[in-house]
């Protein structure tokens, strides 16, 4: 070795460790990890000027490992030993930019070095590591943090943003009616049967869930578009599960002339109720005549009690005249678990639309049309409607079509007809 050459390894390895490098294994796309077994007592300068000192001229100009440190494309070369028992066992990291042939032939390089000093010795190239698929599983794990921190953060604004224009598009459909210019949905006018709240805020709950003909009271007193609205119309009262909502009813009562009566649960407000909820408490609605009998009978308190009950367990305790025997003797229909949790979910997301959805043998929905189109839609439809669900009740004008159909299920609110009176299996909302 030349003793310019000597001089520099000497003023590198006081340390223990080969400073030469100018890249480091962060920079290194490489590292050749290698294990040292020496037969004897060395020190870490000893090992690092004989991989300089036995390699020097093996493989060429291109691949000198003083030059290539010089360039920056081998990085720093540590070494760490231990000695045990007059022997000497460690490690050595080579860190490399060249491509992956040059950095193998380097990594067989350290191997032919088999003495150290006055004693033997063996290296052996456990692995060579690409810093990149550790440097690419780092950027993966991040980019897995990064992207679940981002839809954390992004996805409540988008559906707080969502939230807050469909509600705007609600607050749009609300129309002033009558003289009191009530708060009303767009649907009013058009519908058979409305749903009469006691504020502003009780519509637009409804028209969220899809019920556009709901009118608002504005207050407590009975406005005087209410009593005149109740005499064309169908009025099915909904109010809040406390004592102002029952007082509402009473005035109402007095003054108007309704047909139904519903309530949210004890301590709701309608403003508040989820759509589960609000349609749970739709299906319980009463008959104003059984509001009357329940109030001369058990007192004021005590009958509005029985309203949040489903208008079958008002009926089931003691069965009444105008239920035919005939019916009472039809078979019992039963339904799977699916075909009954279907049906049970769309007659709830028709409650308040007056339409009816048709269906085929799979049970899924083949479109959704008025109550007042569904004769005429049957008709043109000569085959495959395998069911009807419907927001209204089921009489004898519907039968007479349904009856010309293949259709095994007829689903409504409520029935009009006997059982016996058809072959077609007519289900209510009590039933399912």
């Amino acid at each position: 070795m030349p003793l310019n050459a000597c001089s520099d390894i000497r003023g590198f390895i006081t340390t223990g460790v080969f400073n030469l490098g100018k890249i480091s294994q962060v920079a290194s796309k490489y590292i050749i990890h290698s294990r040292i077994m020496i037969e004897g007592v060395v020190d870490r300068p000893d090992v690092i000027g004989a991989i300089f000192g036995q390699t020097e001229g093996l493989l060429g100009e291109d691949l000198e490992l003083r030059e290539l440190q010089r360039s920056g494309r081998i990085g720093r070369i540590e070494v760490k030993v231990e000695t045990k028992a007059g022997k000497t066992q460690g490690s050595i990291t080579v860190p490399s930019s060249l491509d992956k042939a040059e950095t193998a032939i380097i990594g067989a390089a350290l191997e032919i070095i088999q003495r150290i000093g006055p004693c033997n010795s063996k290296i052996k190239v456990d692995q060579i590591e690409d810093v990149r698929i550790s440097k690419r599983k780092i950027v993966i794990d991040r980019a897995k943090e990064l992207l679940r921190n981002l839809m954390d953060s992004s996805l409540p604004d988008s559906q707080e943003l969502a939230d807050e224009v469909a509600h705007s598009v609600r607050v749009m459909e609300i129309m002033e009616y009558g003289k009191d210019r009530l708060p009303a949905g767009p649907a009013i006018d058009e519908s058979d049967e409305i749903y009469v709240v006691e504020g502003r805020a009780d519509v637009i709950n409804l028209l969220k869930h899809g019920i556009k003909n709901s009118i608002s009271m504005n207050g407590t007193n009975v406005p005087q578009t209410i009593i005149d609205v109740s005499k064309q119309k169908i009025i099915n009262v909904l109010v809040d599960g406390d004592r102002g909502g029952d007082l509402i009813i009473k005035e109402l009562m007095d003054v108007a002339e309704i047909d139904f009566i519903s309530k949210a649960p004890d301590g709701k407000e309608i403003e508040e109720l989820t759509k589960k909820e609000l349609h749970k408490a739709m299906r319980s609605k009463i008959s104003v005549e059984q509001a009357k009998l329940d109030m001369s009978r058990y007192g004021n308190q005590q009958s509005y009690q029985q309203q949040r009950r489903p208008m079958k367990q008002n009926v089931s305790s003691k069965p009444t005249s105008f239920v035919p025997k005939s019916q009472d003797k039809a078979p019992v229909v039963k339904l799977s678990d699916n075909e009954n949790k279907i049906f049970k979910d769309m007659l709830e997301d028709l409650i308040g639309t007056r339409g009816a959805y048709i269906l085929d043998d799979k049970l899924n929905i083949l479109g959704k049309v008025p109550i007042s189109e569904l004769p005429a839609t049957l008709k043109s439809l000569s085959s495959g409607v395998s069911a009807i669900v419907l927001d209204g009740a089921i009489d004898k004008a519907l039968m007479q079509t349904v009856e010309k159909a293949d259709i095994k299920y007829i689903i409504g609110m409520e029935l009009k007809i006997k059982k016996s009176e058809t072959k077609k299996i007519v289900l209510t909302a009590s039933d399912l």
